[in-house]
This record gives C-alpha cells, structure tokens and sequence, in this order.
C-alpha cells in the first residue's frame, strides 16, 4: 500500500508567516503519526498562478496541477490567518476553483492563526460550513493559535503542540478509509462477485 499524501495548505499570502509554521507544525506530526508523505502549498506562491483564472475551465497548466494536488491528496490540513473575519480571498479562490465532489469524504484538519481569542470562532463559523459544502470530514479537534503562540517560526505554546497531537492521533484513525483505500475496497468487492 502507498503512503498516504498529506497536504497542507497555508493560505497566507505573507512570507515569513505564523500561519505557514502552524501548518509545517501539522503536518509534521501527522507524518510522524501516520507514515505518511507530507506536501504543501503556499498561497503566497501559488496565488499568482491561481488568480489567472476566473473560473476552472481558464486554468492553465501550472493552475490545474496546483488543483490536482488538492483534490489528489488523501487529507488536508487547511490553514489560514483569520482575515476579515474570515478565511483569506487566495484561500477561498483556490477551493473556487476545485470540483465540487473531489473532497467527498477527504478528512481535513482546519487551522488559524489570529491576533486575539474571539478570531478562533471564525474556524467554526467560516472554514467548517466550506468543508461541509464540499462533503468533507472536517476533523474534530481545530488548532488556533495566536501571534504570541509562535516565535522564529516555530510553536512555542505547550497548549497548540497537545491539540497538534490530538487532530495528529484523530486524522490517523481516519486514514486508512481514505478514497483511495474504499476504492481499492470496492474494487476487490466486484472482483470476488463476479469471480467463478
């Protein structure tokens, strides 16, 4: 059986970014606690490939892999700094641009980063409802972390690196029913029903 690909998006659109560390900090763990193979994409980079297309069919070359690897990938971890008490305009435009059934089922992880508590709450009100548009299992436990949470690039709150390991320790419960393992599954079922 292949690794597992792991894909974490940060939507930040600064470099250095608090939200790009959270993100590595995820993946990190999860890699450790799954074996899988960890990716990324930084909208700092990407969004200038992305934000030549208006819509899906004007993606260019660059633009449809940038969208592969996200519809490909067996889990994200999508993090964003909360912008306008949202989700940033480079994050939202690049799921604009993603087929509407590709996340049926994909676990995701959802992070962000802020500059006060209260901006947690954008997670729950913003980022779930988009996942659950597209049919995703958002992972229960959330990580949000602060300016202060962060330093040099690296998590220095004790609090983030638990909820780091508690979404690790849940995303690695749901992996191994990943799309790509049902559809190995399914597979393997036709083939004994029509077995002699």
């Amino acid at each position: 059986m292949s690794r597992p690909v792991l894909l974490g998006l940060s939507g930040s659109v600064r470099r250095p970014s608090r939200t790009t560390a959270l993100v590595g900090a995820l993946l990190d763990a999860l890699a450790t606690a799954t074996g899988g193979e960890a990716d990324r994409i930084e909208l700092v980079d990407a969004a200038p490939v992305l934000f030549r297309a208006l819509h899906r069919a004007q993606l260019d070359d660059a633009g449809r892999e940038v969208i592969a690897r996200v519809e490909e990938a067996d889990l994200l971890v999508v993090g964003t700094p909360v912008h306008r008490a949202s989700v940033t305009g480079a994050l939202k435009h690049l799921f604009d641009l993603v087929h509407h059934q590709a996340l049926r089922g994909r676990p995701v992880i959802l992070a962000a980063t802020g500059g006060t508590p209260l901006h947690g709450l954008m997670i729950e009100h913003q980022m779930r409802p988009l996942f659950g548009f597209f049919g995703a299992l958002t992972l229960p436990t959330a990580v949000y972390a602060l300016e202060t949470d962060v330093e040099a690039g690296r998590i220095v709150n004790p609090a983030i690196h638990e909820r780091i390991a508690r979404a690790a320790a849940e995303a690695a419960r749901f992996l191994p029913t990943s799309h790509d393992d049902a559809r190995a599954g399914e597979r393997a079922g036709t083939a004994l029903e029509i077995a002699p």
